[in-house]
């Protein structure tokens, strides 16, 4: 009975330290990102021939006015090349971009991917660009996202990621996922860059050095989180990704729960899939290179998903409190612990959240974050074939 009972105890201290630990990090990196100052390039002279690569996989409700918003820059016309890779998209779509003074690239594959809609781009290119950059088929770029883009460039970064925000909060889950977003650019972007670590990248809104991406690029064929295999391939080279709070692209935020777990179902597949990859390489690079920026790759593998991490240390403590306060048991060292990890974990999100989300609409949304712990949780038993084909995430405006 008594070695049943060091098991127990020896598991929950194994639990309380891992979601510690995470939360630990959490906190380190959404205090440090308070301390991000806005970069002041200098306006270039010098204009970068750009492309702007937009894969467009069933995106007929959006690519459109993707297309037409993204020759709208005030940035030199002859300076870079619209080009969307359009699969599977409808004839009506198709012929209306054309219409259009863009580079138009239709690829049709058994199985789609955006690193093959890429690739094969990048291929057919038969231009000469100086910098790549990548959009989702329902980013609109500010104006000036090019001008900033390319000023960054001059001042000799390879990789830049630009802020993607939310163009819409029109439902819960999107205020959610528009929150999530920002929390995230606060921590692994505004908070890596302080300590002096790679910003990671998101997927879309993010610049390349044009050789250098084709050439990293050649060799994924990820079927979902190409950019996680990006940011490893870095890494491991020891490039740094820059981080461009003031360079804004606008995307659409998921709006439905069927997409929310669509798309996290994703996310949570692709985590398992790196994590597994990379953590032995990850470890030597630590232990036998001294590369943290890598080996920190790797733990943003292991940590759980921030709405992950809150839900388990709030439904953790709650049992504690529950047990040692209601039900009147001796109070033991777990509750106090496990206190004091919520309190770490609450602090690191109210640190990491932007103010413009402190309103009551964002509070009215909090009222859906239990069904989104909840679709999260049972996501980890429903991850079986996640990587194995595109899942898709629908895009274009719903109502309340």
């Amino acid at each position: 009975m008594q070695a049943i009972d060091s098991i127990i105890k020896g598991f929950e201290y194994i639990i309380f330290g891992y979601i510690a630990m995470a939360n630990l990090y959490i906190l380190v990196f959404a205090i440090a990102g308070h301390f991000y100052k806005k970069r002041r390039n200098s306006i270039s002279k010098i204009q970068n021939r750009i492309a702007v690569l937009i894969p467009a996989y069933m995106e007929d409700a959006v690519i459109v006015e993707v297309a037409k918003s993204a020759l709208e820059q005030n940035y030199p016309l002859d300076k870079y090349d619209v080009v969307v890779i359009a699969d599977s998209l409808n004839k009506q779509t198709i012929t209306s971009l054309k219409t259009l003074p863009i580079i138009f690239i239709e690829v049709l594959f058994e199985k789609s991917t955006k690193s093959k809609a890429l690739n094969y781009a990048m291929a057919s290119l038969n231009k000469s660009y100086d910098n790549a950059l990548v959009l989702d088929a329902d980013n609109i770029m500010a104006p000036d996202f090019l001008i900033k883009m390319n000023d960054a460039f001059q001042n000799g970064y390879q990789i830049v990621q630009g802020h993607r925000k939310a163009k819409n909060l029109n439902t819960s889950y999107a205020i959610l996922d528009a929150a999530s977003e920002e929390i995230n650019n606060h921590i692994f972007r505004k908070g890596h860059r302080v300590l002096g670590f790679s910003s990671g990248l998101i997927g879309s809104g993010m610049g390349f050095n044009y050789n250098l991406f084709k050439s990293m690029m050649a060799s994924i064929n990820a079927i979902g989180g190409f950019d996680k295999e990006l940011e490893f391939k870095f890494a491991k080279n020891k490039i740094e990704i820059e981080y461009l709070q003031e360079a804004v692209v606008l995307d659409e935020k998921i709006q439905k729960p069927i997409d929310f777990s669509n798309q996290r179902r994703r996310w949570l597949s692709t985590q398992f899939v790196y994590l597994k990859k990379y953590f032995t390489t990850g470890c030597k690079e630590l232990f036998f290179k001294g590369n943290i920026n890598f080996f920190d790759k790797v733990w943003q593998m292991i940590i759980p998903p921030r709405i992950l991490l809150l839900g388990i240390t709030i439904i953790t403590a709650f049992i504690y409190c529950f047990i040692v306060f209601v039900l009147n048991a001796n109070p033991n060292l777990s509750v106090y612990l496990w206190l004091v990890n919520l309190m770490v974990t609450l602090m690191a999100f109210l640190l990491a959240i932007p103010k413009s989300f402190y309103n009551e609409k964002t509070l009215k949304a909090m009222i859906s974050l239990p069904s989104a712990f909840l679709r999260m949780a049972l996501l980890l038993f429903k991850l079986k074939g996640a990587n194995k084909k595109f899942i898709h995430t629908t895009h274009g405006a719903i109502d309340n």
